[in-house]
């Protein structure tokens, strides 16, 4: 794994460029640094267990721990249930088969509900506990603590995030392509199925903050190489009444909307838009759409106008991974509904599982020997459609999406309307460049 000081002059810039970086860094004072327990074995100090292999923080006795900070009571409660009981199932099922290097894994989980202070405080709890953690959502609050995790903490974070702003990290890993390139592919999608030009303006509302404006980014980029104009709209997370938005598009004579907010920002954006006959097309980031939003009023114009762009096939996908990953979520959550947060949750636990297994081969469970094994998984392929590149930390994984579109007949509410792939605009795009 890269060291950190290459990057140290880029990440400092997209630190200082961060919505919620004051506010957040007062947090990490009065929280305090990281503290380690005496004699911590982190990076060149790791023990040496039997049969050789080299452990460190978040390994004891015979338990390998991995920690997971979760919303599972705020505006992303839908994704962090689905996303933690999918890497519940994938450690159980890890440790049936023998666990990693002959230790069980387990997996602390710490919901913060969404809120700076209580993110801050999970994570400085549980750091020193774990060997690095496997979910930790909320951009803003993984940019928090990154000084962090580069400067000693040095534990593998994989942020249910895709901010371009925590690219650059040796240790921070977006999996998959981040909120600019999604959106560069989502405008491509537009342009080339849904007759946008040059000329033409689209709408963008978008969240405040690292989500919405790494997003923005990508409009703004795709509008310069395309001939668009960006007609732009910041909301808030507690901001659900699409109404001033909409007739502020309306006015504005866009041909299109590219939504960064969450599900229920862009159920009333697409409500509407069609009842007051604003019929043009819609398209959503992927933390955009919940497959709840299909049992509400909104359903019937979802499925006439809205797209989503994902960084992976959906959760029903037809490959032989996507329908056991079905079948065995039934079985252990049956009462819960699938959605694409479970494919997200798997595939980063399945990430940091696969890095664990190196790790175990190259005789290094330590952190940084978890960094190195991750380092090396240059093609890695979860059976979601899209292989994963984790050899850059500058880069995202992958450049590739997926355009989905609602369809409450399909296991998880999405199907499939243009294949995974990456626009030739995205593939010459540097994200934060």
């Amino acid at each position: 794994m890269n060291t950190g000081t290459p990057h140290a002059p880029r990440t400092a810039r997209a630190y200082a460029a961060r919505t919620a970086a004051g506010a957040l860094a007062a947090l990490l004072v009065l929280s305090g640094c990281s503290s380690k327990a005496e004699g911590g074995t982190d990076g060149a100090g790791g023990r040496t267990a039997a049969g050789g292999v080299r452990t460190g923080d978040g390994v004891s006795g015979k338990t390998l721990t991995l920690g997971a900070l979760t919303d599972m009571t705020g505006v992303y409660a839908t994704l962090g249930k689905s996303v933690t009981q999918a890497q519940q199932l994938y450690v159980r099922q890890l440790n049936a088969e023998g666990g990693v290097c002959g230790y069980k894994v387990a997996l602390a989980v710490r919901d913060h509900g969404y809120d700076p202070q209580r993110a801050v405080a999970a994570y400085t709890e549980l750091e020193p506990e774990v060997l690095g953690f496997a979910q930790f959502i909320g951009s803003p609050f993984v940019a928090a603590v990154r000084q962090r995790i580069d400067g000693g903490d040095k534990g593998l974070v994989l942020p249910q995030g895709w901010a371009h702003s925590l690219l650059g990290s040796p240790y921070v890993r977006v999996v998959g392509s981040t909120y600019d390139v999604e959106t560069i592919n989502a405008i491509d999608f537009l342009v080339k199925e849904k007759g946008i030009g040059r000329g033409d303006r689209i709408g963008h509302v978008y969240f405040e903050g690292d989500y919405g404006e790494s997003a923005l980014e990508g409009s703004r980029h795709m509008a310069r190489v395309s001939g668009l104009t960006v007609v732009e709209q910041k909301v808030k997370p507690t901001d659900n009444d699409m109404t001033a938005q909409v007739a502020a598009l309306r006015k504005a004579g866009v041909k299109a909307i590219v939504v960064s907010a969450g599900p229920r920002q862009a159920a009333s954006l697409v409500g509407v838009a069609a009842a007051g006959g604003f019929d043009v097309p819609v398209i959503g980031n992927n933390s955009a759409f919940a497959p709840q939003l299909l049992a509400t009023q909104a359903a019937p114009a979802l499925a006439r106008n809205y797209y989503v762009a994902s960084p992976s096939l959906p959760i029903g996908a037809d490959t032989p991974q996507a329908r056991k990953l079905v079948a065995d979520y039934r079985k252990a959550y049956p009462k819960d509904t699938l959605d694409n947060g479970v494919v997200a949750g798997w595939t980063a636990a399945s990430v940091f599982g696969e890095a664990l297994r190196r790790a175990c081969a190259d005789k290094d469970l330590t952190r940084e020997g978890v960094d190195r094994a991750l380092l090396a998984m240059d093609a890695y392929d979860t059976g979601f459609g899209v292989r994963q590149d984790f050899g850059d930390p500058d880069a995202p994984s992958s450049k590739e999406s997926v355009i989905l579109r609602p369809d409450k007949a399909v296991t998880g509410g999405m199907k499939v309307v243009r294949e995974p792939g990456a626009s030739a605009v995205a593939e010459e795009y540097t994200p934060g460049a």
